[in-house]
């Protein structure tokens, strides 16, 4: 029993547990933008700037971390990453209980017996209360506790990975990876479902009547209760840490292997420096000096393996569209398909999540059925990307067109905002109060609407006379409005299923490529380096991908921006309109990023196989072949199914400085 409890089962199920716990928590951050843009009223941009705040905490001590760690005891060290990345998700809840109630512009009564009943058609303009700068600087919580999450969650991988494959017999530890992955992965579909749970749940849950609420949770307007995820997350975190505190600094090696040794296989692809003698073993005692002065040539050591270096440069250019893609992936949801934050969270963790999962599952049992080698788990990654790449092409035809908004997306006459139909009313431009008219119509709010009256209360309320209903097509007389946007079209639902069906099948396929993709990583550097080199890739890609990616998205995201909300006391806030069609051009960036991995690809492919020099010519003509056509495709296929200025401005990027180098790599001159 005790042997069970000390060996690598132990630390398997421990290092699983603790995988699910960040990926929970990781997930739930994504799964609340929204709801964060819209409490702190603030832009998309800096909502990946906090997202990228884990990345930045993570790179602060990742390579110390890595290297000193893998000499010290590193279950201990996992169970302290554990509890700082639980201190690090309370704190993000932090500034709910710091702040007042959430408000919302909103001309509609609460109850029927209210008496705060504002005219939907005022005679002059109200002044606004400003609120306070704690509401607004309030994110700064979330910043730096996401920043502690990132510190703490630095030992997890490259010392639990790195612990599996020194103690594991050589021909598990494939598939021990992969469950570990798979797990890692399935914390994912318990953080979304746990982000749709809370999104339909009013931010102020308990501490207000939810009969005085007059949104839904489809409205723009609507915030969830973001927080108490944090505070589930940050439990389950903390329980995490409990088994590695028992667990053994080292556990006994199996008598057909060495940590100090490589197999064959390996050997060919362990470039050694003649300078570097690798002298400390994992459970070896050295001083922090002798450890301080060995890290440079260690690491010039790592980074001149090609193997290693060219991966580096593909997971980079992947995560950099991956990441980008996930993060904002529900928000598109939201906005492109018109589905409320609650439902897309959980499509995400229902539908999309377990074709990840079970595809990293596969990929590992696959490896271990056909006991792929490191040139056969290369080959296995490349195909399974190059066949996502196709598949991917696909989604630019999955487009659905801009909600119909009375003077933003569809005019009716107006000046600035103000037409001949509601001129009589003294209304605000920069409330977003939306009504839906009998002619299917979006109006920014009853104001602006022409209303004159409203009767009912709630969500019940419906404002007549709405005069610029009328003009829109209708026939005059008692036209009212609705509170609320209008709902989305059918043809979109339709086109909001296909688009579900091939994003399943895109992610198990992409995904079968994880594992294997892995292995060459970790089997392509020499035992006593895997610690160090895990730690750098994953500090590289999250500099060079994690941190970037969710800004420059979020960038891109702001300038489809159509309506932005203002803040009370000035400033830009939260967007609460985009342009769909143009917000669907961003992912021209993820089949740019795609096929730029496929080219690296192939030139690893090439540096591994410099004995095959001989078929150079055919394969060349093959891959030329390969490269035209897609550089082809990818610019034939959003430019005959978008029509707006940033799939043009994209477009024109991809065909002038992406498409030209390619060529000239696969024609081996590059």
């Amino acid at each position: 029993m005790m042997s069970f409890f000390s060996g690598i089962v132990m630390f398997l199920v421990a290092l699983s547990f603790a995988y699910f716990a960040k990926a929970l928590s990781g997930s739930y951050m994504k799964s609340t933008i929204t709801q964060l843009e819209r409490r702190f009223d603030i832009p998309s941009y800096l909502i990946g700037v906090i997202d990228g705040s884990f990345e930045m905490g993570n790179l602060l001590v990742i390579a110390f971390v890595s290297y000193f760690g893998a000499r010290l005891h590193r279950p201990k060290i996992i169970a302290i990453g554990c509890v700082l990345m639980a201190v690090g998700t309370f704190i993000i809840a932090l500034p709910h209980f710091l702040i007042g109630r959430y408000k919302f512009e909103t001309s509609i009564r609460s109850s029927v017996n209210s008496t705060n009943n504002l005219s939907p058609c005022p005679a002059r303009l109200l002044s606004p209360v400003a609120l306070g700068e704690s509401n607004l600087s309030m994110w700064i919580y979330v910043f730096l506790g996401n920043v502690l999450r990132g510190i703490g969650e630095t030992p997890v991988q490259p010392l639990g990975i790195s612990y599996i494959d020194d103690f594991a017999r050589e021909e598990n530890a494939a598939f021990y990876i992969g469950c570990v992955q798979t797990i890692a992965v399935i914390g994912p579909v318990f953080g979304y479902l746990l982000g749709s749970l809370c999104a339909k749940i009013y931010v102020d849950i308990g501490f207000v009547s939810m009969e005085s609420i007059t949104i839904t949770p489809g409205d723009a307007r609507w915030v969830g209760a973001w927080w108490l995820g944090y505070l589930i997350a940050g439990v389950i975190t903390l329980l995490s840490a409990i088994p590695f505190w028992f667990l053994p600094r080292s556990l006994p090696i199996p008598a057909e292997q060495s940590l100090a040794q490589c197999s064959p296989e390996q050997a060919s692809f362990i470039k050694d420096s003649p300078h570097l003698e690798h002298k400390y073993q994992a459970d070896e005692p050295a001083s922090f000096l002798e450890m301080a002065k060995d890290f440079i040539p260690t690491l010039k050591t790592l980074l001149g393996n090609p193997v290693y270096f060219i991966y580096l440069c593909v997971t980079i250019i992947q995560l950099n569209s991956l990441i980008g893609m996930v993060t904002y992936k529900p928000k598109y949801i939201e906005q492109h398909y018109g589905q409320s934050a609650s439902k897309a969270n959980f499509l995400m963790g229902t539908i999309n999540i377990p074709a990840v999962a079970l595809g990293i599952f596969f990929g590992g049992l696959l490896m271990k059925r056909l006991k792929l080698d490191i040139m056969g788990a290369a080959k296995f990654a490349i195909g399974t990307s190059l066949i996502g790449y196709f598949l991917s092409l696909f989604f630019f035809a999955m487009s659905c067109e801009n909600a119909k908004v009375a003077g933003i997306t569809i005019p009716y006459n107006r000046v600035n905002g103000v037409s001949g139909c509601n001129s009589q009313c003294v209304c605000s431009e920069s409330d977003w109060d939306p009504v839906c008219g009998e002619n299917g119509i979006t109006y920014v709010s009853p104001c602006l609407a022409g209303c004159q009256a409203s009767t009912g209360s709630g969500k019940n309320t419906v404002f007549f006379n709405c005069s610029c209903v009328a003009t829109a097509g209708l026939s005059s007389g008692n036209l009212t409005a609705s509170a609320g946007h209008c709902t989305q079209r059918q043809d979109c639902d339709r086109v909001f299923s296909y688009f579900l069906a091939l994003s399943v099948i895109t992610s198990f396929i992409i995904s079968l490529g994880g594992t294997p993709g892995y292995m060459v990583l970790i089997r392509c550097i020499k035992p006593q380096l895997k610690s160090l080199a895990l730690g750098f890739h994953t500090l590289t890609t999250r500099t060079l991908a994690g941190i970037p990616a969710p800004i420059y998205f979020g960038a891109i995201i702001d300038t489809t921006c159509l309506k932005w909300g203002l803040k009370k006391c000035g400033g830009k806030g939260a967007c609460w309109l985009y342009n769909t069609t143009a917000y669907s051009g961003a992912k021209t960036y993820l089949v740019s990023h795609q096929l730029c991995k496929f080219s690296h690809l192939k030139n690893e492919r090439g540096l591994q196989n410099e004995e095959t020099k001989s078929r150079k010519s055919h394969c060349r003509i093959f891959y030329e072949f390969i490269g035209k056509f897609l550089c082809k495709i990818s610019i034939w296929l959003p430019t005959n199914t978008q029509d707006s200025w940033l799939s043009q401005t994209c477009n024109f990027f991809f065909k002038r400085l992406l498409c030209p180098p390619l060529v000239t790599c696969i024609n081996g001159t590059c």
